[in-house]
């Protein structure tokens, strides 16, 4: 399998940096027996200089590098794959709409989604109501001065038709399989004790409304061609912002409604959808847990997804040791002007999430927004700093691909939908890896070299193995052919 972003029509639409790879990209061999074949491998520098490139073999080890080996086995089968992606949020639907031209726009798309010519992100999130990177603050049933509305009489999904729909329309036109999940940020203020879209929790008389009005939800993505595959209850429970839609919803709550409200209401309507627990961040593994040692709520749990923002990526195989019936998946993380692009959040991505993220069990990893503007927006309350996949200009039109850009790359350009993860063991802590086989059969290694050192890697596979150098902070991804 040469790797889909490399086809001749990829040439139409990938980055500079990707066209000058493609060029170059044939298969490369080396002088062991031919029952294996390396395609190519790619690589991107911590600074940036590089990204995704095609590098060469090394015919021998270099005397000024260490060796480590990387090691392969294709007989341990782990977790089955979903992909990558990013959130198609107000903020980024309304870029993608209203200042790209229609061209600029199907270019774009074709680059972010194709899963033939791009980089085939096979996985997105939907807001239901408004988030932080919204123009305005709303829900799909706001009345007038809060009055509670238990029937759903007010409800519109009109918010939603301004931008997200058309746009994720658009997306689906291109990779009809792109999985979507949806996060409210708030129910509407008239079910909360804050009687606002901001901060409070939710009524207790009203979480029969609330469950209606998830399903109404869900329903008007559906009924406008956008199949919602996960949901979850709560974007970030445990937090109340101050000045966004926000809501605290403790773990008790979500089991209650989840087994008891939420889970049969869905089941009612007939619908697909699964329900993903938590949906917040590392630090409190303790909070899935204690949902899932409820058996009526575990019932209607399908996996619990994970946020970036405290704690360490191993709280995910703490909770799947003790429920290995539930899925992990990763929901959230967004860069930003906190840390440096080139080295900090490109090291940091690639060491935790691309990496860190699927050996820890997660199905698919989301970044926050697919697309802000030079001013890290729009957006109303919230995060002011916070970096998109790709940045489009809001004066010129013009699109910057960002470190985050590359980081999903290095996945979702090479594994395929329904991969599986594969065994694969580092002889130096400092090299962290991670390997999938595709349903062709073919292997990606995705390598980072976390280290202080620059090193020469030692790839070994059904008895075949390549050498080739990786700087410190550099990551490569390796496409290995494997015989049928």
């Amino acid at each position: 399998m040469i790797p889909r972003a490399f086809s001749y029509k990829a040439l139409l639409v990938a980055p500079l940096a990707a066209i000058v790879s493609a060029c170059q990209a044939v298969p490369v061999t080396s002088e062991a027996p031919q029952s294996a074949i390396l395609a190519g491998i790619w690589m991107t520098t911590a600074n940036g200089d590089s990204r995704l490139e095609r590098v060469e073999l090394e015919a021998a080890p270099s005397g000024e590098r260490r060796r480590v080996d990387v090691a392969i086995n294709t007989d341990v089968r782990s977790q089955k794959m979903i992909g990558v992606g990013a959130a198609m949020t107000d903020a980024s639907a309304i870029l993608f709409q209203d200042y790209l031209s229609a061209d600029q726009r199907s270019d774009l798309f074709r680059e972010l989604f194709d899963p033939h010519t791009g980089l085939g992100l096979s996985f997105t999130r939907v807001v239901i109501g408004a988030s932080d990177f919204s123009s305005r603050h709303y829900s799909l049933d706001d009345t007038p001065y809060n009055q509670p509305d238990p029937n759903l009489e007010h409800f519109s999904f009109e918010p939603a038709e301004a931008a997200v729909l058309p746009m994720m329309k658009e997306a689906l036109q291109i990779n009809p399989q792109l999985v979507v999940m949806a996060t409210p940020w708030s129910p509407p203020a008239w079910m909360k004790t804050s009687d606002s879209l901001i901060k409070g929790t939710l009524r207790v008389d009203a979480y029969g409304s609330f469950s209606d009005y998830l399903v109404k939800s869900i329903g008007g993505f559906e009924a406008a061609g956008v199949h919602i595959d996960y949901v979850s209850l709560q974007n970030e429970p445990d937090f109340e912002p101050a000045d966004y839609p926000g809501m605290r919803l403790s773990a008790e709550q979500r089991a209650d409604l989840i087994g008891n409200y939420v889970g049969p209401a869905i089941s009612r309507a007939g619908l697909s959808t699964k329900i993903l627990d938590w949906d917040h961040n590392w630090d409190q593994p303790q909070q899935p847990l204690e949902v899932l040692s409820d058996p009526e709520a575990a019932a209607h749990v399908s996996g619990v997804a994970w946020h970036c923002y405290a704690g360490e990526v191993d709280a995910q195989e703490l909770v799947r040791q003790q429920f290995p019936d539930k899925d992990v998946f990763f929901t959230e993380c967004s860069g930003g002007e906190w840390s440096r692009e080139w080295p900090d959040a490109w090291s940091w991505m690639m060491k935790n999430l691309v990496i860190g993220s699927t050996r820890n069990w997660a199905r698919g990893v989301l970044l926050w927004n697919l697309a802000l503007d030079e001013n890290h927006g729009p957006h109303l309350g919230g995060c002011s700093d916070c970096r998109g996949v790709v940045t489009i200009d809001s004066e010129t039109s013009n699109i910057n691909r960002n470190a985050e850009y590359y980081a999903l790359a290095h996945y979702s350009k090479f594994v395929e939908p329904d991969a599986y993860r594969i065994d694969v063991d580092s002889s130096d802590p400092g090299v962290e890896a991670v390997a999938f086989q595709n349903p062709d059969g073919s292997v990606a290694l995705i390598a980072f070299n976390s280290g202080e050192d620059d090193l020469t890697l030692d790839m070994k596979i059904a008895g075949q193995s390549w050498l080739v150098g990786i700087g410190q902070g550099s990551a490569i991804t390796a496409l290995i052919e494997l015989p049928e």
